[in-house]
């Protein structure tokens, strides 16, 4: 595709002492169809006091997740040149799907995160200062599709197949099969990083949004009343 055009990315939010520093995962091709499941919880069951419950009710917000693949070639990232060229000539694709991988396992991984060990020019401290985080959490992501999808996600399944190696058997071309999950205002109640006022914004934003879209359908409504008329 010829000209400028936006790319989806996930961008994964690392907290520090003083900024929190993002690993973006940008989309190298965007992916040309996607898969945009919805889930309805079931009624909550009936209390002790009742016989039957109201089938109706709900206990919270549908679930929503997304799945994809994304292409990666490092052929392409090589010929446009610059420091991911440079990149991709020495690592093939495999920094991309490192970065993807990184999204499945706890920040707080024998402290070994992406950025585990924070230095004095981030926190102030000595060189071995450590960043601190609850056991077993993963930080914060948002996926990124447009000025009108920013949702607050966590990747729940990753499946790569590599197709093409270089002489090292270092991956240059591959897709990789993403599943993410949005986070619920719920959920993120439990977020307690300092990135959790973004991650509301972010849900409250894109649903908003949805709202004013569904209001905008009314139009199609009456247009199709009007057509069901027999007059």
């Amino acid at each position: 595709m010829s000209g400028f055009y936006l790319r989806g990315a996930i961008v994964e939010f690392m907290p520090t002492p003083l900024i929190p520093i993002p690993n973006i995962i940008v989309f190298q091709y965007n992916p040309e169809t996607m898969s945009h499941a919805w889930t309805q919880p079931e009624a909550p069951k009936a209390g002790p006091n009742q016989t039957t419950t109201n089938p109706l009710a709900v206990e919270g917000n549908p679930g929503e997740s997304f799945s994809f693949t994304l292409s990666m070639d490092a052929a392409d990232s090589i010929a446009d040149g610059g420091a991911s060229g440079a990149l991709a000539s020495v690592t093939g694709i495999a920094s991309r799907l490192a970065a993807l991988e990184m999204l499945l396992f706890p920040s707080s991984d024998s402290e070994k995160g992406l950025l585990g060990t924070v230095t004095a020019a981030l926190g102030g401290g000595g060189a071995s200062q450590k960043r601190k985080v609850p056991a077993s959490t993963i930080n914060t992501c948002l996926f990124v599709w447009g000025p009108g999808r920013i949702v607050p996600v966590r990747l729940t399944a990753l499946t790569v197949t590599e197709r093409i190696y270089d002489t090292l058997l270092i991956p240059v071309k591959a897709e990789a099969q993403v599943t993410l999950r949005a986070l619920t205002d719920e959920e993120l109640k439990h977020n307690t990083d300092t990135l959790k006022d973004l991650a509301n914004v972010a849900n409250t934003y894109t649903h908003g949004l949805r709202q004013a879209l569904a209001v905008a359908n009314l139009v199609n409504a009456a247009d199709s009343i009007l057509g069901m008329l027999p007059i």
